[in-house]
């Protein structure tokens, strides 16, 4: 057991159900959030006497993703809302499920923070499969006109595939027989997913570009380039444009927390391993994930768990 796996343990202080920045509750969220507008939607259209083609035409494809570049190009947007549309309720909840498990899982290994820019990785790489495959096999060639894709499964696939790289001995259900492995549960769900879409060839290419992500991403996440990160800045640089004086707190109390600067020079570090320390780094942890610690955080964790802080 490593020096975050130890003290997460002994202090289980993760990213909870009601945190605002929770990454996972937000992608659950917006996912839960468009099924129900657009079933009260397709709702309206059927009480008012249209069929569920018309809800289709008129509302539906405007969110959905077109195999044909010629209807993309005149609706760019769906590149990155097909991957929040469900229109079945069974659909949804088991897609939100899975996203849920795999997700949080994630969340605790790696970090809060690489969760959405992973999810849209994945869902972009299933668009971009899902239309390069229309084009370039004349089967899905001669269905073209009246291609497209929706759901979260190309996303999952890829946030599943990514945490089960780097944790697949991961044990989930420990009552049952000592546990079930990670990659158990992940082979159970892409059986699944890929036999339930075996008749759409276009649907399996766009899941096997999100597996594919979901492996690249995550490949280089653990030798320390954050394919994300670019998200992550723009997204804290936007944010400041309204709060201005987040950053200067958030400053303010790394230091007030790493540092004692009471009589002595600024950033002069302390040796004892306090309290505020620990916090302060498992705080890192649950966001960034233990991979972008420094050195001197990673020390800090060895030397409390040698003292059985």
């Amino acid at each position: 057991m490593g020096e975050s796996e130890r003290y997460i343990s002994k202090r289980p202080r993760g990213i909870t159900l009601g945190d605002d920045n929770n990454a996972l509750i937000a992608l659950v969220g917006i996912n839960a959030l468009m099924f129900i507008c657009f079933g009260i939607i397709k709702g309206i259209y059927l009480l008012t006497g249209s069929n569920e083609m018309v809800f289709q035409y008129e509302i539906l494809r405007w969110a959905i993703l077109p195999a044909k570049l010629d209807y993309l190009s005149v609706k760019p947007w769906t590149v990155v809302s097909y991957m929040f549309i469900h229109t079945g309720l069974i659909t949804a909840l088991v897609n939100l499920l899975w996203l849920w498990a795999f997700g949080r899982i994630l969340q605790l290994m790696a970090g809060n923070k690489i969760i959405i820019p992973l999810y849209l990785y994945g869902g972009l790489a299933g668009a971009i499969f899902f239309v390069g495959a229309s084009y370039l096999f004349p089967v899905l060639r001669n269905q073209i006109e009246y291609a497209t894709l929706m759901g979260a499964n190309a996303a999952i696939i890829a946030i599943a595939i990514a945490v089960t790289f780097i944790v697949p001995k991961f044990k989930l259900f420990p009552m049952i027989n000592g546990g079930i492995p990670l990659w158990v549960l992940t082979a159970i769900f892409l059986v699944i997913t890929f036999v339930s879409s075996s008749s759409n060839l276009a649907n399996v290419f766009a899941y096997t570009g999100g597996a594919l992500i979901g492996y690249i991403f995550m490949y280089f996440y653990q030798r320390g380039r954050n394919m994300g990160l670019w998200m992550i800045e723009l997204y804290e640089w936007f944010t400041q444009l309204f709060e201005p004086g987040k950053k200067k707190n958030k400053e303010a109390a790394r230091k007030a927390v790493f540092y004692k600067t009471g009589g002595r020079k600024p950033y002069v570090k302390q040796p004892v391993v306090t309290q505020e320390k620990i916090d302060g780094i498992l705080d890192k942890i649950n966001q960034l994930g233990y991979h972008n610690l420094t050195e001197e955080e990673k020390s800090i964790l060895r030397k409390a768990s040698e003292e059985e802080f």
